[in-house]
């Protein structure tokens, strides 16, 4: 795509005007979602069971986590990138000794782009866990989301390989013109979410900090049609506090209120094709008929760096906040699975809207029916 069409597609994108790119997956796409199954049990899950350990930053559990992410990555998903902005902070539980945070960035972009072409759709979790009550797992806050996002990420990948492909093959044959915005997906695990003492904004949130200020100076190339790595996040997708049973989420921002409302859609149709495995008298998201936000900003999370910057947030928190939020309960075995399920695949099904993937999905695998011998007596 020319330079100057880029550049208006990044305008457009500041005016919200995204939602045209928009493309519904069909329910045949819809039913096949990949579930996590086994890669969630919580006790020998692939995905999940890893990470359900006390992760408090610079202890040995939150580097066996961080190797986790990425010797997953490594093997399941190698045509991702994988970087990690590191930094340094005293804390009031450490006086002067600095604690060091890591925070850990998965990205696919095109293959043919540089750094700055590509907007990116950003799903982003914190892994750390609190340093007290001791021995605190942290379950929905916030293991089970990034689970869901390393499933969404497995479940859509073949098929933004297969996407790519085919719009390479239409560039060099010069048959590809579309004037579609070049789109990638940017996995955000942060690190430091929680206080160490007690709440407040300089005990919380240690990462996102770090990386929101680091970004908004990190430049990229003359051209590029985003100018700086915050600048390539069209949309931060922040997952925080999921895996309870029965929740209740709003939408919480006026400019991103048709998003909250396409993922809805999504779950409205999940639950009609009787995909969904929670067995529920409301929706989760429930302003999914509204035609505006609560306007509800009082949540302090990790995207508040990044929003006092001008970044859209998508912001998935439940109000109220689970039972057993901040407590020794909030554990593998407290996760509703079944809502956990749901969350997984909805937000599976929204990267594939989102990157207009209907179509390049691979083909569900048939069963076969075993033939029958019984005869007739």
């Amino acid at each position: 795509m020319p330079r100057i069409l880029r550049a208006a597609f990044a305008l457009l994108n500041l005016f919200g005007s995204l939602t045209s790119a928009y493309t519904p997956l069909s329910d045949e796409t819809l039913r096949n979602i990949p579930r996590a199954g086994a890669d969630f049990d919580i006790h020998t899950g692939s995905i999940l069971a890893p990470i359900l350990i006390p992760r408090v930053p610079g202890t040995p559990g939150s580097i066996a986590v961080q190797n986790h992410f990425i010797d997953w990555f490594k093997t399941n998903l190698p045509k991702w990138t994988i970087e990690i902005q590191n930094s340094t902070a005293t804390t009031p539980a450490t006086g002067s000794k600095q604690v060091p945070f890591a925070n850990i960035i998965i990205t696919r972009d095109p293959p043919w782009t540089q750094a700055g072409d590509a907007g990116r759709l950003a799903l982003v979790a914190h892994y750390d866990s609190k340093l007290t009550p001791t021995g605190f797992i942290g379950a929905t806050d916030s293991a089970a989301p990034c689970a869901m996002i390393m499933h969404a990420a497995r479940s859509i990948d073949e098929a933004l390989t297969q996407k790519w492909a085919v719009m390479e093959a239409a560039k060099a044959t010069d048959t590809g013109g579309d004037l579609e915005e070049e789109k990638g997906v940017q996995i955000i695990f942060l690190d430091g979410e929680e206080a160490f003492v007690a709440w407040n904004a300089r005990d919380s949130l240690y990462g996102a900090r770090s990386l929101a200020e680091e970004w908004e100076t990190k430049t990229h190339h003359a051209m590029a049609t985003y100018k700086t790595a915050l600048n390539s996040i069209t949309l931060f997708l922040l997952l925080d506090l999921l895996g309870a049973p029965k929740p209740v989420v709003p939408s919480y921002f006026d400019t991103t209120h048709w998003a909250y409302k396409a993922l809805a859609k999504i779950e409205s149709r999940l639950r009609s094709l009787k995909v969904s495995q929670s067995k529920i008298d409301q929706p989760f998201l429930v302003d999914g008929e509204k035609d505006v936000s609560r306007k509800f900003s009082g949540i302090e999370d990790d995207h508040l760096p990044f929003l006092h910057r001008g970044v859209e947030i998508l912001h998935l928190i439940p109000t109220p906040f689970p039972s057993v939020w901040h407590r020794l309960s909030d554990d593998g075995e407290h996760l509703d699975m079944p809502t956990v399920e749901d969350w997984a695949q909805m937000i599976t099904a929204f990267v594939g809207e989102w990157m207009d993937l209907e179509g390049h999905f691979p083909k569900a695998k048939k069963e076969k029916r075993a033939s029958s011998s019984k005869t007739e007596l």
